[in-house]
């Protein structure tokens, strides 16, 4: 092999350069990357950056001396639009094609939307910086009234985020218990909680009907969200965080196994040869689950590049030991620490101090083997607590 083509300039598409040279490629490496901007962390987008306590260069992954001893050709600015795996080729948005003998996916995943609604001004997403940008200065013009639809992790980071402006803020969810398929129902209540502890008003069980706009169709600013039980929240800003998509569809007629993500065996290895995913495209089989799972968090796009950049050069899939799923977020003051898999029936038991005062650790247990462990504030509990945790799987089966 003696050139790899890394698709996606992110935290995952980094590592894998990082890998492959710390394991002794030394071939040719080229990066494509949508954004014209080279990789950057992403976490603080939703608050310290949102926050304005880090600007631009501070999320920079890497300096310059380390881009050059990377040595690989980055190309920003151009999209991924076709891949053939049996020619070995890419062809970008800007008419290149590129050929290789090895194709790593780390297109990461695309902000979900509101289906049916029109676009209006002062409605956002978040997943890049310049969503991260554009949202900033919407909190820090004037002092809107804030809605922000899902309350899933990054809407409640950035609620929580808002609130510490000074701003109005109200989360919209459409789920009765917030963070229920994640937390389960119990511990989804307990970390709700916190919106209400802090000012923050919190509708659950709603959907949204639509969006309320002042002015010409098409051009007009967004000036409430109106509820599937017919209720209007006024609101100057709006952040739809409902999920992400994978960013498939350029793989469409490439012959691989698209399944909310690239499906891939347990060393991110796809059905065609030369070919893995890493980060938040890459369905992988998840040794601690025994599932094929997509997970979108920091953890795995530092840890699968390590595990897909071996594949490559062994040319055989090549997992690293089972380990729990992990993440974690900041909300409130608060840092909420989560590793495992929670499925419906599982229990959790609290086991350091009390969910009343915020500082706690839970174990879930299922069939009297623990799963998961959850910690609010309780970082050293969560440390000991997770390598506790058992995985599922000991014995490595075929993509399913």
């Amino acid at each position: 092999m003696r050139s790899v083509l890394v698709v996606g300039a992110s935290l995952a598409g980094l590592g894998t350069v990082r890998a492959l040279r710390e394991e002794g490629f030394e071939g040719a490496i080229t990066v494509v990357g949508e954004e014209r901007r080279l990789p950057y962390d992403r976490p603080p987008l939703s608050k310290q950056f949102l926050a304005g306590e880090l600007d631009a260069h501070d999320l920079a992954l890497g300096d310059a001396q380390e881009y050059q001893d990377l040595d690989a050709d980055w190309l920003l600015g151009a999209r991924a639009v076709r891949l053939d795996p049996g020619a070995r080729t890419v062809t970008t948005s800007d008419g290149h094609e590129l050929r290789t003998d090895a194709v790593v996916i780390a297109t990461g995943a695309a902000a979900r939307t509101l289906p049916g609604v029109r676009e209006l001004a002062g409605v956002h997403t978040l997943r890049t910086l310049e969503d991260a940008e554009a949202l900033r200065a919407g909190l820090t013009t004037g002092r809107p009234a804030v809605a922000v639809v899902g309350a899933g992790f990054i809407g409640a980071e950035v609620a929580s985020t808002a609130r510490a402006m000074g701003l109005d803020v109200t989360v919209i969810e459409a789920a009765e218990v917030p963070l229920e398929r994640v937390l389960g129902p119990e511990m989804g209540r307990v970390c709700a909680s916190f919106h209400a502890e802090h000012g923050v008003r919190l509708l659950s069980g709603v959907g949204v009907a639509g969006l309320e706009g002042a002015g010409p169709k098409g051009a007009g600013r967004v000036t409430g969200v109106r509820l599937a039980d017919g209720r209007l929240v006024p609101a100057d800003v709006v952040l739809v965080g409902v999920g992400a998509r994978p960013a498939t569809d350029w793989l469409d007629g490439s012959g691989l196994r698209v399944e909310d993500g690239v499906v891939c065996d347990a060393g991110c290895a796809t059905e065609v040869p030369g070919v893995v995913a890493v980060g938040d495209v890459a369905r992988c089989l998840d040794l601690f689950t025994g599932g094929h799972t997509r997970v979108e968090h920091w953890t795995s796009a530092t840890e699968q590049p390590r595990t897909a950049a071996r594949t490559l050069l062994t040319g055989v899939s090549a997992p690293a030991p089972a380990s729990a799923p992990y993440f974690w977020s900041d909300q409130y003051g608060s840092r909420i620490q989560f590793a495992g898999h929670v499925r419906p029936g599982d229990v959790p038991q609290v086991v350091e101090g009390e969910p009343a005062g915020r500082r706690f650790a839970a174990v879930y247990r299922r069939e009297g083997r623990p799963v998961a462990v959850l910690a609010v504030d309780q970082a050293k509990a969560f440390g000991r607590l997770r390598r506790t945790l058992t995985p599922a799987v000991v014995a490595l089966p075929r993509p399913a």
